[in-house]
Order: structure tokens, then C-alpha cells, then sequence
């Protein structure tokens, strides 16, 4: 019997509905159990998500991964990115900026254009539209207006600021990169340049107090004193310009205390006026006068003052400042500097006493290893070696790889550096951290950091803190800055960062430090640093520690003395070490200049037989200068030798030198969080 075709549709109707239904179940069944992509995963992982994923927007998470991933692979990079702009996410947003910058790469400008176009006109309000502003608005001055309004703290709209050089627009970019972006490469010619304006013809007197507010974070505290044509400073721009001051000459430095006491007298309630005192307070030897002339209720509240106060009486009543203020950085520093004083001078109970009067748990880590590995020096200066023992093994299962733990595993007789000439790269590959999440709270900032895209990530953080006051960082705050600032290849501020993070973080947990000490420790310009190890016969990872303190693996960093590149070489030294004098720009070539830093080194480490401490301080310092300092406690007490080093850079560079490079030795194979801390 043949079938009528009125029964055969509705059974073929049913059947792909019940396919569909099937479908659809399956998805909402397999959904839940999709990986969810990080930049921990092998291409080959990726490349599978992609082709043939299920969901959409983990075969898009797939492509902008894949595309963080093949960094100059810019035809791949198209075919990846292809119809990727799908939908209302800003995820599709980032998609179609990222096509637009492909095109533009090869050289397609119609198509460019047509891509930046789309992006504003479907994603006008997103952070990623700047992008698109800025590219569109090279020949239209209203999109570049639009930028500066609607994205102001935008490196896009920096870059703006700096670019739009006409009589009209001086006015008004100075004002903007002094709001938005006053570290911004070239911002200091711009706001100079406004700052020499008339006032007649210029800027209003509130405008003219942020004009020297930014030039003073700058550091040019003169040109803002100047900026402000005698008009008397409001207390944030007074505040900076007289921190700025004190860094200055004697005559700076006079100016500087003159306007920071004036705030205090006549603003004594003011935020900044707490900030101003704790800056008068902050000197080895404190002026009596100067904390004499404080309003008396601000004094009381400060504990910079406490702590200088202490200082004028030779220690007495410290124990009042550390019981009041246990939780301030002045009083962190004040007992240190006593308890440094007493341990030079061997007084070992004082020592320990003083040591021991802040609670570990309230120091941040960096100071509570130097806490704790002084109190094991102490015990065993005093005989009770047991004790000493017990304290220092606790401090190597609580704190990361660093000086301190380095010291206490050489009293300990367990470990000590290997050889630093002789020894070349041992590793092919640096063993680099697993990626990590930011967690920056701000879900767009995580979400584009999880996709590899940390350039997407940190403009858009940039863009969405412009309403959170800047000057009230928090310690986290600061190191998910950092981590972003290093992603982009801002090492110098990024470095930064993560160590004023480290010295402010109190109580944080084990992986959170564990990330923070990673962090610090990058493997920058390795195959650089790898050649230079072989040519030198030098252990890799010294070059790698004095990179990381001389430069923060900057190439471009010049010093007041005129020190160049990575490792802040002398143009007269690094002639000696080529046979021929060089210019700046082969000097700062990083292979060059990490060349002639290893062959610095060797000669040292050649003339000191290989004693470390020596060759670093005489990296910093000179080896005529530490050759005055051979005494046989080298040898017996190195740690308390260092701390007698005359010249208090060196004697920080040199700690600073051996913890890095105690760090990077064992940075792949410490795990502290598996240790039970």
C-alpha cells in the first residue's frame, strides 16, 4: 500500500522537529560541560574549540586566544577573527577592532575603515569604540572631540592630547593630560608649554592649580611654583609640589619644608596636611624645629612624627609608637632603624627586643622575613642555636625565595649560591609561572585578560578607574595594575608597583604572594641574556638580577649620571669593555648592552675570586670603593658586613642584587602554598 504524501509531511515535519528538539537538548546538556579557555591551554586545544565547538562564543573565546597567541601572524590573524563581530557582546566589539587593526597591518584601508565604521555605529559607548574614534578621526577633528569627552583617560585619547598641535587645542589638551594622563609621554612639554601662557590670555586660577599639580607629579616642582603666578596653592598641589621640592637641592629642599609646614599650620584638618607632616618627619635626623612648629592636635595624630620624635630621643618611647601604631609603615621603619643600630653595634638582646616588638603578622611579608631571620641571628649570637634553628626553618616555609630566606638557608648549612662564573645558562627555557586570573573586579577587565588580551584588558581598566579616586589605591588595587602594566610591556612602573604592593600588603593569603613574587621575577630579553651567559661563561640567572634592579628591564632608561640601557652602563666603561667608544642608541641596544653588562661582571667576579657580595657592590659602587671595606666579617658575619656598607644605595642594591638572584635560581622549583602555610 502506498503511502499518501498528506501523511508523509507531517511525518517528515515531525521527524526534523523531533531532530531539532534532540539538538537543542543535546546542547543545553553539553553546554555545562564545556572547558571554559584560558591561556593555559595548548593550541592544539584551542585550535579543536574553535572548529568544532558547539557554542559560538567559546569558538570566539577560541579565536581570540589563538590570535593572542600567534603574535605577528597577521593573515592568520584575519582568517581567525572572521565573522567573529557577532552579536551584543563587547566581546564582538573587540573582534571587530581587532579586524580593523589586521587590515590596516595589510595595508587594506577601505576595508579598515569600513570595520572601525561598523564598530562605532553598533558599539558607540564601549571602551573599544576609542579605538575606533581615534583611527577615523586622523581627518576628522569632531571624532577626535568626541574621543576626549567620552573616553578621556583612554590611551587613545592621550595620544590625542599630545597629537592635536594647533593654537585652538594647546589650551585644552594641557587641561585634559593634566586630569587624565599627566605621566603620558610627552605630557610634561604640554603642560610646560601652557604653564609659560600670560594669565591674562590663558588659563583660569583653578586651572592653573591643576597645571601645577601635574607638572609637580612629575617631578619639575619649580616650573609648577611658576605655573601658578603667585597665587597661593590649594592643599593637593602644595602637598606635591613640596614632596616634589624636598627631593631637590638645599635651596629646593628649604622651599620645600617652608610650603609643607605652611599647609599644615593653616589647613590642619586636611587629608593632605596629614600627608605633609608624615613627609617632615620622614629624615634620619628630623628637625626638632620644624616638629615643633606643628599644630599640636595634627602631631598627635601622626605617627611619622611619633616615630621622629624617638628618633631625636635616641629610641626612647619607641615601644609607646610600635603598642599605638603597629599597623604604620613609619613605625615598620622605625624599628628597623633601631634595631639595625643595636645589631651593629651587637647589642643582641636590644636587637631582639626591638625586633620583636611588632607582631610578625603585622608586617608585610617582605619585612617580616627581615624580621624573622634577625631574630634567628640574634638566638644564635646569644647561644641558643635550637631556637635559632626553629625560627629560621619556619621562615623558609612561610616566605617566598629572597635574601632573607637565602641567609637563612646558608646558617642553616642547607644551600648556598652555586658558582657564578663557570656555570652558564642551566636551563634552555625558564620555567615561566602558569597563567593566573587577574581579578581585577571589573568582569570585562577579567574576562579579556582570561583571552590572552592584556592590551584590551588594560586600556579598558584605564577607562572604567576614571571614577574611582586615583590617589586612594589600595594594595590590591596596585597589583593588578602592576600585573597589567608588565603584560603590556610597561616593566618599569609595573616592577614598581608589585614592590610598593609588596611592602604595603599585610595578611594577604599564600597563593596571592606566591602570584606576587612570580610576578616580580619575569624572564625579560632570555635569548639575549642566554648568548651573553655562554660568551661570558656566567650563571644566567645574575645577569637576569641585575637587569631586574638597575633597569626593571627598560632599555631605554638613561640615570642622572648618564648610565645606559638594561644594565646601566657607563659610556666610559662599556668603551673599555668594546675597545671602541659607542653612541648612545648601539649602547642601549639590548644585546649590546647585556653583552658588555656580562663581561663587567665576569672581569669582577674574576678579580673578587668569585665572592658575590663583593661583586655586586662594586657593580653599584666600584671595586675601588669596596675594596675599603674588606674586613674578615665578610667572611664570618656577611649579612652584618653588608649592613655596615657606608654608602646606603649599595648597601640596598647589594640585598636587592642577592634576593633576585636567590629568586630566580629557585623560582621554579620553590611551592610554597604546597607546604602547609
Amino acid at each position: 500500500m502506498i503511502a499518501s504524501p498528506f501523511r508523509g509531511f507531517p511525518l517528515l515535519g515531525g521527524t526534523a522537529l523531533l531532530s531539532l528538539a534532540a539538538s537543542l537538548a543535546g546542547q543545553a546538556l553539553l553546554k555545562p560541560q564545556l572547558k571554559r579557555l584560558t591561556p593555559r591551554m595548548s593550541q592544539t586545544e584551542l585550535w579543536q574549540a574553535y572548529r568544532w565547538s558547539i557554542d559560538p562564543q567559546q569558538r570566539r573565546d577560541a579565536s581570540l586566544l589563538l590570535v593572542s597567541k600567534t603574535k605577528g601572524s597577521t593573515l592568520r590573524h584575519q582568517k581567525l577573527l572572521a565573522g567573529q563581530g557577532w552579536g551584543n557582546s563587547p566581546l564582538a566589539a573587540v573582534a571587530l577592532k581587532l579586524q580593523a587593526q589586521t587590515a590596516e597591518r595589510l595595508g587594506e584601508k577601505s576595508k579598515a575603515n569600513h570595520l572601525w565604521q561598523s564598530l562605532l555605529k553598533r558599539f558607540p559607548n564601549t571602551t573599544t569604540a576609542a579605538d575606533a574614534y581615534y583611527s577615523l578621526g586622523r581627518h576628522n577633528p569632531e571624532l577626535r572631540q568626541q574621543l576626549l569627552e567620552q573616553h578621556p583617560a583612554h590611551p587613545a585619547a592621550l595620544a590625542s592630547a599630545i597629537e592635536l598641535d594647533t593654537s585652538n587645542s594647546r589650551h585644552q589638551r594641557a587641561i585634559h593630560l593634566t586630569r587624565w594622563g599627566v605621566f603620558w609621554p610627552g605630557a610634561a612639554e604640554v603642560l610646560r608649554s601652557a604653564c609659560s601662557a600670560p594669565a591674562r590670555n590663558g588659563h583660569s586660577n583653578q586651572e592653573r592649580q591643576e597645571l601645577a599639580l601635574g607638572l609637580a607629579q612629575l617631578g619639575d616642582g619649580r616650573t609648577a611654583l611658576s605655573c601658578l603666578q603667585e597665587q597661593a596653592p590649594d592643599p593637593a598641589t602644595a602637598l606635591a609640589i613640596g614632596q616634589t621640592l624636598l627631593r631637590g637641592n638645599k635651596e629646593e629642599q628649604l622651599q620645600g619644608e617652608s610650603l609643607l609646614l605652611k599647609l599644615a599650620q593653616n589647613d590642619p584638618e586636611a587629608a593632605e596636611s596629614l600627608k605633609a607632616v608624615s613627609l617632615l618627619s620622614e629624615p634620619l635626623h628630623p628637625k626638632a624645629t620644624l616638629l615643633e612648629s606643628l599644630p599640636p592636635a595634627l602631631a598627635d595624630r601622626s605617627p611619622s612624627v611619633a616615630a621622629a620624635r624617638v628618633r631625636l630621643e635616641n629610641g626612647i618611647q619607641a615601644d609607646e609608637v610600635f603598642q599605638r601604631w603597629p599597623d604604620s609603615p613609619a613605625s615598620w621603619q622605625l624599628q628597623w632603624d633601631l634595631s639595625r643600630d643595636a645589631l651593629l653595634k651587637e647589642e643582641w638582646n636590644k636587637a631582639q627586643s626591638i625586633l620583636e616588638s611588632i607582631p610578625t603578622q603585622k608586617l608585610p611579608e617582605p619585612l617580616a622575613a627581615r624580621q624573622q631571620f634577625w631574630i634567628g641571628f640574634t638566638a644564635s649570637k646569644q647561644g641558643r642555636n635550637r631556637e635559632a634553628t626553629k625560627i629560621w626553618e619556619k621562615l623558609l616555609r612561610s616566605h617566598p625565595n629572597g635574601y632573607y630566606t637565602w641567609r637563612a638557608q646558608a646558617r642553616l648549612g642547607r644551600a648556598d649560591l652555586p658558582a657564578l662564573l663557570g656555570q652558564p645558562v642551566s636551563i634552555s627555557n625558564p620555567e615561566l609561572p602558569s597563567w593566573t586570573p587577574l581579578g581585577s573586579g571589573e568582569k570585562l577587565v577579567d574576562e579579556l585578560w582570561r583571552l590572552g588580551l592584556a592590551m584590551e584588558a588594560w586600556e579598558t581598566w584605564l577607562t572604567l578607574r576614571v571614577e574611582v579616586d586615583r590617589a586612594q589605591h589600595d594594595p590590591n588595587t596596585r597589583m593588578v595594575e602592576g600585573r597589567l602594566r608588565m603584560a603590556v610591556g610597561d616593566d618599569w612602573t609595573g616592577l614598581s608597583r608589585l614592590w610598593r604592593t609588596s611592602l604595603r600588603l599585610v595578611g594577604e593569603d599564600c597563593h596571592t604572594r606566591q602570584l606576587l613574587h612570580h610576578s616580580q621575577h619575569p624572564y625579560r630579553f632570555w635569548p639575549e641574556i642566554k648568548k651573553a651567559s655562554h660568551r661570558s661563561d656566567l650563571r644566567a640567572e645574575l645577569l637576569l638580577a641585575i637587569a631586574k634592579q638597575e633597569s626593571r628591564f627598560s632599555p631605554g632608561v638613561e640615570s642622572p649620571v648618564g648610565a645606559i640601557g638594561l644594565m646601566q652602563l657607563m659610556p666610559e666603561t662599556a668603551a673599555e669593555l668594546s675597545d671602541s667608544p659607542l653612541n648612545k642608541q648601539v649602547l642601549a641596544t639590548p644585546e649590546t648592552n647585556i653583552e658588555l653588562g656580562a663581561r663587567y661582571l665576569a672581569m669582577l667576579l674574576k678579580q673578587w675570586q668569585g665572592n658575590p657580595w663583593l661583586t655586586v657592590g662594586s657593580y653599584n659602587a666600584g671595586p675601588a670603593a669596596v675594596a675599603d671595606w674588606l674586613t674578615p666579617e665578610l667572611a664570618a658575619d656577611p649579612e652584618l658586613w653588608a649592613e655596615r656598607i657606608p654608602y646606603p644605595e649599595t648597601r640596598l642594591y647589594t640585598k636587592k642584587v642577592l634576593g633576585n638572584l636567590w629568586s630566580y635560581l629557585g623560582l621554579s622549583s620553590q611551592k610554597l602554598c604546597e607546604t602547609g602555610m
